[in-house]
């Protein structure tokens, strides 16, 4: 006997379908067609390349279910890259690739990595991204609606100049050096007579080509990418005074929107994305026996100075009460624990 197709079991029978199909599809069917991708700076820095090798394979990897676009230079927040997490709890951001210098005037804890002279080396920054410490910040990151999925780096940050090479606390006194974000960068340079001044980076080049600021922080490869040189930055000082972690991040509300497949996707493009960053902002500067950032400030007559161990304790000392007052902020327990993992890590 044949059953009359009426208005309502045609309905039924529509539903029953789309409840067949499997979650992937009906999870595809919810993406939006497009996701924000928001990082500072942009192309060629290992900080922003690590954000469009993010987007670029999670695009090719999901076969354009999931299609990231990069607003780079901070674009999404007008420029001010200290706005970006905020931009991302308020759903104006989806995914992000952050600095912890740029979060962390809302997250005390990460002011860690920029703690004077705490991590010195990439044995010290190693030891605290990936043991219990980094894992410890992620879960602190996690209780702010956001999903931590990946560290990467944005490397040790030095200081160049257009007046004098700088070797000594003494050197400091007077320079105008703009910094990027958070008080604890205006207090070290107060604390070694320098004058500090904050600004976004994309007002730095024309305050450096002004002669607004005398100088500024940034990674070597940063400092070569964006061609300071011809900034009047000739006096370039290698002292690894404090580190940038790169974190790679996903907006709550987006990644939970994810099917569980999609979530695993987008971690495993991230941590690949990372690793090559972190490949990229050490490339060239004496770790594992490359010296080809280091040739190349040599090629372009840039007066660098190194500073020994002596040297960077003697700006330690000077900037210790920053530290002792900041380790406070961040947490003393914390503090502590990552001093340890240091040691240990130095051997």
């Amino acid at each position: 006997m044949n059953t009359p197709i009426t208005r309502r079991t045609a309905l039924l029978a529509a539903a029953g379908g789309a409840l067949a199909l499997p979650q992937r599809v009906r999870a595809q069917q919810q993406y939006r067609p497009e996701y924000k991708l928001t990082v500072v700076g942009n192309r060629p820095i290992p900080l922003s390349e690590g954000a469009f090798q993010w987007a670029e394979l999670v695009t090719q990897r999901s076969g354009g279910r999931i299609n990231l676009k990069v607003y780079p230079g901070s674009q999404l927040v007008g420029g001010d890259q200290t706005r970006e997490l905020v931009a991302m709890r308020q759903g104006v951001i989806d995914f992000g690739v952050f600095s912890t210098i740029n979060i962390s005037p809302q997250i005390r804890e990460m002011n860690l990595f920029s703690l004077p002279w705490l991590l010195n080396d990439h044995r010290g920054y190693d030891a605290i991204i990936n043991g219990a410490i980094g894992e410890d910040l992620f879960r602190v990151l996690a209780s702010r609606e956001v999903v931590p999925v990946a560290w990467g780096e944005n490397g040790f940050r030095e200081i160049s100049n257009s007046r004098r090479a700088i070797a000594a606390p003494a050197d400091m006194r007077g320079l105008k050096i703009r910094f990027a974000a958070g008080a604890i960068f205006s207090e070290i340079f107060t604390a070694m007579g320098a004058n500090p001044l904050q600004m976004s980076f994309a007002d730095l080049q024309p305050a450096l080509s002004t002669g607004a600021v005398d100088g500024q922080e940034n990674p070597i490869n940063l400092y070569l990418a964006f061609r300071m040189d011809t900034l009047a930055q000739r006096h370039l000082t290698v002292w690894n005074y404090v580190a940038d972690a790169g974190i790679f991040v996903v907006s709550k509300q987006v990644m939970d929107s994810f099917s569980p497949a999609d979530r695993t996707l987008v971690i495993e493009c991230a941590r690949d994305a990372a690793k090559a960053q972190i490949a990229a902002c050490r490339k060239g500067i004496g770790v594992d026996g490359d010296h080809s950032s280091l040739d190349e400030l040599a090629r372009r007559n840039i007066t660098v100075t190194t500073l020994n161990d002596e040297q960077k304790a003697a700006f330690a000392r000077v900037t210790r009460p920053v530290y002792d007052k900041w380790a406070q902020t961040v947490g003393t327990d914390l503090v502590r624990r990552a001093e340890a993992a240091i040691r240990a890590a130095r051997g």
